[in-house]
This record gives C-alpha cells, sequence and structure tokens, in this order.
C-alpha cells in the first residue's frame, strides 16, 4: 500500500492559496487512477483509493495535518517508506519541483505536525512557490493565491509533479530526481 498524502487547508476560502498546491496534486492523482472515496470520520481528512493507493488531503488545517496522516497509516498498515508528502516549498523558486526523503521540517507547520506523528523518514515532493520579501509577510504570501502571471503555469506545473509521483511507484527515487527536478518554472516551459 502506498500513501500519496497532499498538503493545505480544506474549504474554498483557501483552494487556490499557495498553501494548497499538495492538494491540487492530489485531485490529479485521483482523476488520473480514477480512484474512489473512502473517507471516514475518524481519518480526519478525504481518503481516496485506487487499487494498492491511497490519497489523502487532510481536512485538519495544516497545523494538524500529521494527525490526519496518522490515522491514515494506522489504519492501513502504510509502513513509512510507502508514504509520498507533497507540499508547497517557500525556500525553492515558484514552479521548483524537488524530491527528499527524511530532513527538517523547515518552519513548515504541516510538516512539523507529521515529523511529530510518525517522525521525518518519509518521502517529500517539494513544490517550490518563493517567498516574500520579509519573514513577517510569509503567512500571508502561503494563504494568498497564486499571482495571475504564475497561474498560466500552474497546469503544467501540476501535471510535471503528478508524473514524477506516478513514477515514485515504479523506479527508484534517484531516478525520479534525475528525470523530474526543476529549479524553477523556466524548467518547464
Amino acid at each position: 500500500m502506498t500513501l500519496f498524502v497532499g498538503l493545505g487547508n480544506p474549504g474554498s476560502r483557501y483552494e487556490n492559496n499557495r498553501h494548497n498546491i499538495g492538494f491540487k496534486v492530489i485531485d490529479k492523482l485521483v482523476d488520473h487512477f480514477g480512484a474512489r472515496d473512502i473517507s471516514k470520520t475518524a481519518f480526519c481528512g478525504q481518503l481516496s483509493k485506487a487499487d494498492q493507493l491511497l490519497f489523502l488531503k487532510p481536512t485538519t488545517f495544516m497545523n494538524l495535518s500529521g494527525k490526519s496522516l496518522q490515522a491514515v497509516q494506522n489504519f492501513y498498515k502504510v509502513d513509512i517508506d510507502d508514504i509520498i508528502v507533497i507540499h508547497d516549498d517557500l525556500d525553492l523558486l515558484f514552479g521548483s519541483v524537488r524530491f527528499k526523503k527524511g530532513g527538517g521540517h523547515g518552519g513548515h507547520n504541516g510538516l512539523k505536525s507529521i515529523d511529530e506523528m510518525i517522525s521525518r523518514e518519509y518521502i517529500r515532493l517539494r513544490m517550490g512557490i518563493g517567498k516574500p520579501e520579509y519573514k513577517s509577510q510569509v503567512a500571508d504570501y502561503v494563504l494568498n493565491d497564486f499571482t495571475p502571471d504564475e497561474d498560466k503555469y500552474l497546469k503544467r506545473w501540476i501535471e510535471h509533479a503528478s508524473k514524477a509521483a506516478q513514477d515514485i511507484l515504479s523506479v527508484s527515487l534517484n531516478e525520479v530526481k534525475s528525470n523530474y527536478s526543476v529549479k524553477s518554472i523556466d524548467g518547464l516551459i
């Protein structure tokens, strides 16, 4: 069983926020695999399944994402090596896609929650959203929608990340890194 987790915040107010890029990739994967909704209250999230694949969008809000992930992991007995978390990353340029296993949370509250609940040794599909000029602007920045200029690249960027996530199922993480890592949106144009 493989569990893909997209980070974001529930509700239409947050739907197109930078912080919700993980949700958007999960939506793409759910569509691609024709996954069906199997959500339960205990999962604290929207869970879909296709064969041996699970797709989770926690509905706990970002800061408690680990609660939802842990509930699904425990119920389905998913090994830590089979968990892929898809999330926004302030430390990467807009449009970049990077991968790693383990590591710190870098101030990302969703990752911090997950690290506390299940450990840090899961695979991360990091999607760069850039960062604001001042640290004091971070909360507003991640909770704002993509700019119209950024918006025109979203479909291609989400498709690229979705294909990378699919490849994680069949090739090594190093091969996925080699084939799908991009430093900015320019790498997808």
